[in-house]
């Protein structure tokens, strides 16, 4: 009885923090871990490891300042901070995410082209248009629903993982024994792994969807609207949720470079262009079965990815602006919400026709993320130990602790970064 309680609990906690765990191996995501298995082989495999408490601690800030507040982290910073700052937070999140989106399109678009006789502007149309019809016209608790569903299109790297020859003993020495290489292609792809891992879309998104869970439950009337009442269980469940999706996105992550690693890295290819190329690319070696799966779990994270960052980008926006929002919403009750859905949408969808080299857009805005990342967490802590703003739910050591690290960290890696492109 109390294993199936536990069960039970479980699977009521899986939520926004899964959500956010799963759309963090978009297919940008994707490629960069792809472009690790290819360069580094298995060495950097550590920092799949090594950052899960760090995402961990951050994402559960951002969730408990949303079940807190009442509001995403838009409207906190507008309350309490300074417009610069504001505006500065707002803008980090519409660059580094118009760039993924369109990334992210053309990624899945050319996914798609491997399977089916489709021309790639046909197909990058018709997944952008998916992608907005099922934000703006699906109603959130069924949307919600539809996003968990296709966290299950992850597994896809598992099992080709498996398929897959391994020498588990290198890899079990890989990850738990740093190797690390003071040179530039090294420090760049670190910025870059860190910058796809701790997104600034990410913080935005789970502040924001704990707060739609809050007016699914009738606890607050809308957005920023009401105190909540917070239940101990709300917390218990967001920590469980929040680490569950974390560990869920570590461990695809991991598979990911194993894969790669191990098919493309030990046949000696020197790049990848897309992940579309990886999942060709590992035809050859792995087999049909393991490219179809690639393949398809590239499609599945792209529409899963694609909705959290526009909708991240459209919660920051409209809080900045004071427009009403939400996914519980209609379309006619929140235009200018959807407006920034679509035209984000639609921005990145022209990004993906700039002539850029794929990879190129998907690493660079992976260590965009990676530069970008370190002040918002500054801004996230500040929220989180603010008494004014969290009352008794203030951040614990723990979360200090981690969170000023990563912090810290990720500010040392984007010096580097600079230093490495000089």
């Amino acid at each position: 009885m109390e294993k199936r309680s536990l069960i039970t609990r479980i699977v009521r906690a899986v939520g926004p923090g899964f959500i956010t765990g799963a759309a963090d191996d978009d297919p940008s995501g994707i490629a960069t871990y792809s472009q690790t298995g290819v360069l580094f082989g298995y060495s950097q495999l550590w920092v799949a490891l090594f950052s899960y408490p760090f995402m961990t601690a951050v994402q559960e800030m951002c969730g408990r300042i949303g079940i807190v507040t009442g509001k995403g982290l838009s409207g906190v910073i507008k309350k309490y901070y300074s417009r610069k700052t504001l505006a500065a937070a707002v803008s980090i999140l519409l660059i580094a995410n118009i760039i993924n989106i369109g990334a992210d399109l053309g990624a899945m678009a050319a996914s798609l082209g491997l399977l089916l006789p489709v021309p790639f502007p046909t197909l990058l149309f018709a997944i952008a248009a998916l992608t907005l019809l099922l934000e703006i016209f699906v109603p959130y608790p069924a949307y919600a629903r539809f996003l968990k569903y296709l966290t299950l299109s992850l597994l896809a790297y598992v099992a080709t993982a498996f398929i897959v020859h391994q020498d588990w003993r290198l890899i079990a020495h890989a990850t738990f024994v740093p190797h690390i290489v003071l040179s530039r292609d090294y420090i760049l792809n670190i910025a870059a792994f860190l910058g796809t891992t701790i997104s600034p879309y990410l913080f935005f998104w789970q502040a924001d969807e704990e707060v739609e869970e809050e007016i699914v439950r009738h606890e607050l009337r809308g957005m920023g609207k009401g105190t909540p009442k917070i239940k101990p269980t709300d917390l218990e469940e967001l920590r469980i949720d929040t680490s569950l999706g974390m560990l869920f996105s570590n461990l695809i992550t991991f598979f990911i470079i194993v894969t790669v690693a191990s098919t493309l890295g030990a046949a000696g290819v020197a790049s990848v262009a897309t992940a579309a190329d990886a999942a060709s690319a590992l035809r050859p070696l792995a087999g049909d079965f393991a490219f179809l799966l690639f393949a398809l779990g590239i499609v599945g994270t792209g529409l899963l990815a694609v909705p959290v960052l526009a909708g991240s980008a459209a919660y920051a926006v409209a809080e900045a602006f004071g427009w009403r929002e939400g996914l519980g919403k209609r379309f006619g009750q929140a235009r200018g919400f959807y407006g920034v859905i679509a035209l984000a949408t639609l921005l990145g969808l022209g990004v993906s026709f700039a002539g850029i080299a794929p990879m190129t857009m998907l690493y660079w805005a992976a260590m965009l993320n990676g530069v970008l990342a370190p002040p918002l967490i500054v801004i996230i802590l500040l929220i989180g130990n603010n008494k004014k703003i969290m009352g008794e739910h203030v951040n614990s050591r723990i979360s200090n602790i981690l969170g000023w690290a990563i912090a810290a960290l990720m500010g040392a890696v984007a010096l580097g970064f600079f230093w490495a492109i000089a």
